[in-house]
Order: structure tokens, then C-alpha cells, then sequence
């Protein structure tokens, strides 16, 4: 399904794989995110990194019944970190990004937590 405008110039089509990789890119500048997990992950209960081409394979867009958007996250989030912060901000971050760049209204992020990693400094 896509997220149809129009406007006096034209119709605009945005498909749900762009509004999941803008989801990714905004929420990948969030402190504390490593990245994207898999949706059909689990293999041997280790969660899959995402390489930053496939991180929409970690996001679900849906379309409610009242023309607003829900989004699926399965985030990996570093060591050391607050999750419930990360989480938050991941989510807010996501629904601001969203506004403002497609002019679409998300009801809700919800995030899953498929792993924790290590970052290493570099």
C-alpha cells in the first residue's frame, strides 16, 4: 500500500518501502542505536545486524483504518545504554521525521528490541 496526495500540480505516490527507509534513516541518528534487526530473524536466537541498504527488511509500515500510519521497528541497541530511552527517542524522533518530510501522521512506533551489542570506539 502507498500513502496517496494530491495536489493542484499532480498526484504523489509514496510507496510503504520509502516511508520505512526515511523511518530507518531518522531513527539510525538516535544516540544509543546500533541498528536494524531482521523482521524474520532468530536464527539460533542471535539477532541479524542490517547493513545500512537493508534496513527497511527491520521496519513495518501499516495503514489503519484512520489514514494514519503504524510503524514496526526491530531495532539492536549498544551495551550500556538505557533501552527505554533509545526506544523513546527512536520513536519520537521516527514520528517528527515523518511529519515533516512526508507530511504523514503516524499513530504509532512501536519498537521491538531484538538485541544488545558492544559498540566499539573507534
Amino acid at each position: 500500500m502507498t500513502l496517496d496526495v494530491s495536489t493542484h500540480y499532480g498526484q504523489i505516490e509514496v510507496s510503504n518501502e520509502v516511508i520505512a527507509t526515511v523511518a530507518g534513516v531518522a531513527a539510525m541518528d538516535c544516540y544509543g542505536l546500533v541498528g536494524m534487526a531482521s523482521r524474520s530473524q532468530l536464527k539460533d536466537g542471535i539477532a541479524e545486524l542490517l547493513g545500512r541498504d537493508n534496513w527497511s527488511k527491520g521496519i513495518e509500515v501499516r495503514n489503519n483504518d484512520k489514514d494514519e500510519m503504524e510503524i514496526d521497528m526491530h531495532i539492536i541497541v549498544g551495551y550500556g545504554t538505557k533501552i527505554s530511552e533509545v526506544a523513546h527517542n527512536v520513536q519520537t524522533k521516527v514520528k517528527y521525521t515523518l511529519d515533516q518530510m512526508v507530511g504523514l501522521k503516524v499513530s504509532r512506533v512501536n519498537i521491538f528490541v531484538q538485541g544488545v551489542r558492544l559498540v566499539s570506539e573507534e
